[in-house]
């Protein structure tokens, strides 16, 4: 066993959203930061989202009023800040005579299109679903409806790229790599952490001035580790989860459906070939271990799809499917769905002047603004050598000229002629300006080495083991390309291998 030791302003525990952000706003006002994250960036809840930058339409009906309002805003912020995997997305939402009446959907759109200072996004409008593309899609009982705007967005992608951000302004984020103990010590705190996955058992102690405990699902463990005594819970697990099966519509857009159940379900276009639909609102235990969608969860969705799509679909059409656990924070609301999805920020002194906050719920769409709120409720604590800047600032990869991502494939259609176009796109929308770093200067035709399948080449893994903390074959099928769900299972098994052989 090793033992050393290094002092830190700031330790943050967890790789999700909410550790990445407040990692990269902390560092870029100029704090020592240390990010631990026991296993990948984004491993869990934050890969597991609808994938969505929105506001919260149903949100309204729960009077969220400055929830919603404050994640409309952060939409087209976050827009210009990673025009490359984040991008506006037209919403279709079928009128259906027997559940909500049209006023109050044409009321809550109306409040959608107006508290949140809409600016680059177009305004709702009715639509005819009787008409292309809509007609021969949906059951032929919906003959209006209403389409709005949100933002799609690469939700793993989108953590990577703020622990990308957050190490280029000096940050020392760490994956697989578990704290063991924190201890309050005279200027601070005293934390012992262990990497994963070594022949031998690897333990470090550092120090830090503060602790901002982003665990998510296990921020209640993480507080035991330094007042083990207390018993009460501030979370309120949900698990959400969702089906993807071959495309059941062409265009662009999306679909809202309401249930009879009072609730609502995405049905989205996913990885150009396949349509994402989800979720549902279950509660979940820690104790019930992985998390994973039931199969009256997929029934559920496949019943919901097909109360609106003119073709039905079966559980046997699901080709995969994904559950994660949301961390919101116990309101004490009987229905899950009813539960805020807000953020509560908890901070607490465990010595003096050194500060233990606690992350409570948070959603993608207000993790650079939680982020913002947190190192200001810190202020105190710190002499920061930045304000607040992270909302005019763009994201690694981001920086398109004027945010045009169609002027920016077409000049790199130009600088890599050779590359499959379909291919090109890929890599434009899943890296941005560094795509460079995977393709070179484009000068010569790049060697993209071996083709694992689905457009997988060892060009872009090697990129992704050496730059973006993958460490295991899952880390970059599943959350850094997706590349897993259009692979057959003999490839996936392939590239594992190669992937275990390469880096051992």
């Amino acid at each position: 066993m090793t033992d050393s030791k290094n002092d830190y302003d700031l330790l943050i525990i967890g790789g999700g959203i909410n550790g990445t952000s407040i990692a990269r706003d902390a560092a870029g006002r100029g704090l020592k930061v240390l990010l631990c994250e026991r296993d990948d960036l984004a491993n869990h809840t934050s890969s597991a989202s609808t994938k969505l930058i929105h506001g919260g339409l149903r949100y309204l009906e729960y009077y969220e009023f400055n929830l919603v309002r404050h994640a409309l805003a952060e939409r087209e912020v976050m827009l210009r800040a990673a025009p490359h995997i984040i991008w506006p997305m037209r919403f279709v939402l079928p009128y259906d005579k027997g559940l909500r009446p049209a006023w109050m959907l044409r009321t809550g759109l109306f409040l959608y299109d107006h508290i949140g200072g809409r600016e680059m996004l177009p305004g709702s409008k009715s639509v005819k679903l009787d008409k292309a593309p809509h007609n021969g899609v949906l059951e032929s009982r919906f003959k209006t409806g209403f389409e709005y705007s949100d933002c799609w967005v690469d939700d793993a992608r989108l953590v990577v790229l703020y622990a990308l951000d957050a190490a280029h302004r000096g940050a020392d984020i760490r994956t697989r790599t578990e704290v063991q103990s924190v201890d309050a010590v005279d200027a601070g705190y005293e934390v012992t952490i262990k990497q994963n996955g070594q022949s031998e058992t690897v333990s470090e102690t550092v120090t830090t001035k503060g602790v901002i405990n982003a665990a998510g699902p296990w921020v209640d463990d993480v507080l035991k580790k330094i007042k083990p005594s207390e018993s009460e819970q501030s979370l309120r697990l949900v698990t959400g989860s969702h089906i993807v099966t071959k495309k059941l519509f062409e265009g662009d857009h999306a679909y809202l459906f309401q249930n009879a159940d009072n609730r609502v379900i995405f049905a989205i276009p996913y990885e150009h070939n396949y349509t994402l639909i989800g979720t549902t609102d279950k509660p979940y235990d820690l104790s019930e271990g992985k998390v994973k969608i039931s199969p009256e969860e997929i029934l559920y969705l496949c019943d919901a799809a097909s109360e609106y799509f003119k073709k039905d679909i079966s559980p046997d059409d699901v080709v995969w499917d994904y559950a994660g656990v949301r961390p919101l924070y116990d309101d004490k609301a009987e229905d899950a769905s009813a539960v805020t999805r807000d953020y509560v920020l908890n901070i607490e002194e465990f010595t003096d002047g050194a500060p233990f906050l606690s992350v409570y719920g948070g959603k993608i769409t207000t993790s650079r603004m939680l982020a913002e709120n947190t190192l200001n409720n810190l202020a105190k604590y710190y002499d920061y050598k930045a304000g607040d800047w992270t909302e005019t600032a763009l994201l690694p990869g981001g920086d398109l000229i004027d945010a045009d991502f169609t002027l920016f494939t077409s000049d790199m259609r130009k600088r890599y002629p050779n590359i499959d176009s379909d291919l090109l796109r890929r890599l434009c929308h899943a890296y941005g300006t560094r795509i460079t770093l995977i393709l070179g200067d484009g000068d010569e035709v790049p060697n993209l080495g071996h083709h694992f399948g689905a457009g997988l080449y060892e060009l872009e893994a090697n990129y992704l083991i050496n730059h973006e903390w993958a460490t295991s074959a899952d880390d970059i099928l599943w959350r850094r390309s997706k590349r897993g769900l259009h692979m057959s299972a003999n490839e996936r098994a392939a590239f594992a291998d190669w992937f275990e052989t390469h880096t051992s």
